[in-house]
């Protein structure tokens, strides 16, 4: 038995994509357990850039069975168009399967997103208004309507049908927005679950019966850390749970099946969207890191806030994740910086915290301790061996390791498949 879970470490776009996609080369099924289209992946492979926002990175291996979880929400309209387009690069997508106990997003829950964000004005969340929020929404007030429902065609006419004329009401009387005609949903959803329903199982049933066969599973969740419903900066977070924990509740297994649980963290920090972010950059440093790491939302293509590396909340995200390993990406960015800093503790009132606050007062009044180290020159892209790298990269990953408190396994030298350096193997026999 072997479970692997890759979870991001900060406020996501951590690169889980490339290390998900590197270790799938391992893995025999590989699982997305919670989020939506509002995140995405981005996997460099063979001279090919993809941009993956549902579908498990492992599917660029040809007979990974991927799985897409109960966890997740799923938009129709995006999984029908993201299987056509993978189709049309020769990529097949016979091997995935998605749970019908995932909840579907629907045109109104979208519209109802972007209503809903224009109405908080200065109190936005920053949200892609992709629909997300209010379908999660939907789940947990026992409206929404699952996969399982969308291929039933009785079933989905009757839960369309009711659902959408308390929509419609919400859209017209609360926000003053136009609402949607039942029959043109209907038969536009129809069409998707003719084209989804094959690709329908019980994920659950595969995963647990896949570990009783002793393959190696690999779990990918969406988004990261501090952008978790319950543990991240709220409000400003996502709508479900990143963190390793999820990966249960997400995909029907047991605790007790978990084997290992890898962060990802970029060298440095990037956020997008509204929040509190102690380390971020307004400087022309801050500007070329994000040009250096094309930082823009892969999803949005919203430019990303950038800052040094936060020891603060890589130890919090050890402790709410149980993290055995982290993996650190994109260290080319830094190259040819003369000082780079790393967040030792927050200073808040005079005193010094070492553990992240839970008031998002307390976390926009903090203060980043810093430790300064030499940077280095020179193109690492190349690199493949952790002994070949400079010696003021090596000192500055061994100070992460120790400030984080968890062991670095992985560290990316940029952004195609090939370039990553193995320190340990964090693949579970």
């Amino acid at each position: 038995m072997s479970a692997l879970i890759v979870v991001g470490a900060q406020w996501g776009d951590e690169g889980k994509g490339k290390v998900t996609d590197f270790l799938a080369a391992r893995a025999d099924v590989v699982v997305r357990y919670q989020g939506g289209n509002n995140a995405g992946h981005t996997v460099v492979a063979n001279d090919r850039e993809l941009k993956l926002h549902l579908i498990p990175s492992g599917i660029l291996y040809p007979g990974k069975l991927c799985l897409i979880g109960n966890g997740a929400v799923i938009d129709p309209e995006v999984l029908v168009e993201e299987i056509k387009q993978l189709a049309g690069q020769g990529i097949n997508t016979d091997f995935l399967r998605i749970s019908p106990r995932a909840h579907i997003i629907l045109p109104y829950h979208r519209r109802l997103d972007l209503c809903e964000e224009e109405q908080k004005g200065s109190q936005k969340i920053g949200t892609t208004c992709r629909g997300i929020g209010p379908t999660y929404a939907d789940k947990t007030s026992r409206t929404g309507i699952r996969v399982a429902d969308l291929i039933d065609p009785e079933e989905f006419r009757l839960r369309l049908k009711y659902t959408l004329e308390e929509k419609n009401r919400l859209l017209n009387n609360i926000y003053g927005a136009e609402g949607f005609d039942y029959i043109e949903l209907m038969e536009a959803y129809s069409k998707y679950a003719e084209i989804l329903k094959p690709y329908v199982a019980d994920v659950s049933v595969i995963i647990n019966t896949a570990l009783d066969e002793g393959k190696k599973i690999l779990f990918e969740g969406a988004q990261g850390t501090l952008l978790d419903l319950d543990h991240g900066t709220y409000p400003f977070v996502t709508s479900s749970h990143p963190i390793a924990g999820a990966a249960c509740t997400g995909a029907g297994i047991g605790p007790t099946r978990i084997s290992r649980v890898v962060g990802i963290s970029k060298a440095y920090v990037t956020r997008v969207g509204e929040g509190p972010f102690p380390t971020e950059l307004k400087d022309e440093i801050g500007e070329k890191i994000r040009e250096c790491g094309n930082e823009y939302g892969t999803t949005t293509g919203r430019p990303r806030r950038c800052g040094w590396y936060d020891s603060v909340i890589a130890r919090y995200a050890a402790r709410i994740n149980g993290l055995d390993y982290l993996a650190i990406t994109k260290l080319d960015v830094l190259s040819g910086l003369k000082t780079i800093k790393i967040c030792a503790s927050y200073r808040y009132k005079g005193e010094t915290l070492e553990n992240f606050p839970t008031s998002l007062k307390a976390l926009s009044e903090c203060e980043p301790v810093y430790e300064e180290m030499p940077g280095w020159r020179g193109d690492i892209s190349k690199i493949r061996d952790y002994g070949d790298l400079p010696a003021e990269a090596r000192s500055y990953l061994k100070r992460l390791a120790e400030l984080s408190g968890v062991p670095i396994a992985i560290v990316g030298v940029g952004m195609h498949r090939e370039q990553t350096i193995i320190i340990y193997d964090v693949m579970p026999a």
